[in-house]
C-alpha cells in the first residue's frame, strides 16, 4: 500500500510508540515517545543515524554537550548521530514527542506533480 494513516492513541500505551512498524515506514526510523512529567530519558547517541525530534505536547528538556534547553509544543531539536543527549520531561503534563531517526542525508527536491482526478 502506498499510504498509512494512524494516531497516537492507536499505537498502544506505554513510552515507545512505535509508529515505522504500525504504519510501515521503511525509509526511516519514527516513533512517537510519550514521557510522563519528571522522567529523566536515559543519556544516549547513536553510531549513525541522526535525530529529529518534535514536541507534540508537553516540555522537554534537552542537556547536550555545552547546552541545555527547555521546549513546548511545536519546538523542534536535531541531534547529530553521535552527538550525546538527554531528554527530561519537565512540566506539568506527558511529553509527547515524534522523533525521526535516519542516516545518508537529503537526497534533494524530487517531487514532481500528481494528477488530481486520481485524489480522493
Amino acid at each position: 500500500m502506498g499510504y498509512a494513516f494512524g494516531t497516537i492513541d492507536e499505537l498502544g500505551d506505554g513510552v515507545f510508540r512505535k509508529v515505522r512498524q504500525e504504519l510501515g515506514v521503511k525509509a526511516f526510523g519514527v516513533n512517537v515517545l510519550v514521557i510522563p512529567s519528571g522522567v529523566v530519558a536515559r543519556p544516549h547517541y547513536h553510531e549513525e543515524q541522526d535525530e529529529l525530534y518534535f514536541i507534540h505536547a508537553g516540555r522537554a528538556k534537552f542537556a547536550l554537550p555545552g547546552e541545555s534547553r527547555e521546549l513546548g509544543p511545536g519546538g523542534l531539536c536535531h541531534v547529530e548521530s553521535t552527538t550525546p543527549r538527554q531528554v527530561t520531561s519537565v512540566g506539568d503534563e506527558d511529553l509527547v514527542m515524534l522523533v525521526v531517526g535516519a542516516k545518508d542525508g537529503y537526497v534533494g527536491r524530487d517531487g514532481a506533480p500528481a494528477d488530481p482526478s486520481k485524489l480522493g
